[in-house]
């Protein structure tokens, strides 16, 4: 475990697997996203061990706490030995609610329908639905003749 006294909040972001790539935690001290103790930090800001830092991924806000420092990317199972998710449960609810609110109130008409709206639009237009004995090629002109 390497550690040192101070290590910048975007190399620690990265190392400890909260980013995918270093310049997506760069970018996201720069939009402003993170922050320690409510302020906005820069990717140069430097973090000591006890700091808890907060990541705003959109609805949520993450909050870690510091446990140690490192430069270099480690595997998935180190990582408790680095950091501790300390996010309020809170902010986990609105990322359920969110999830459980993203099916119900789906807008109609934008994107792509469902499996379930496609099997519905299938039975629709393909089923016996329209099987009720009616001939649509019936020619009205023909009727009116007749009469």
């Amino acid at each position: 475990m390497e550690k040192e006294n101070e290590v910048r909040i975007d190399k620690w972001m990265w190392a400890t697997r909260i980013f995918k790539t270093r310049t997506i935690a760069t970018e996201a001290c720069k939009k402003g996203r993170v922050s320690i103790g409510n302020v906005s930090v820069k990717p140069s800001r430097t973090i000591k061990a006890g700091e808890i830092i907060q990541v705003r991924k959109p609805p949520v806000t993450y909050s870690f706490k510091v446990l140690a420092l490192t430069e270099k990317r480690m595997g998935a199972k180190l990582v408790p030995e680095y950091l501790e998710n300390v996010t309020p449960q809170e902010q986990y609810d609105i990322l359920e609610m969110n999830r459980i609110s993203g099916f119900i109130n789906r807008s109609k008409g934008l994107g792509r329908p469902t499996k379930r709206e496609g099997r519905e639009l299938k039975k629709f237009t393909e089923g016996d639905f329209f099987d009720d004995g009616f001939d649509f090629d019936f020619d009205f002109d023909d009727y009116e003749e007749n009469d």
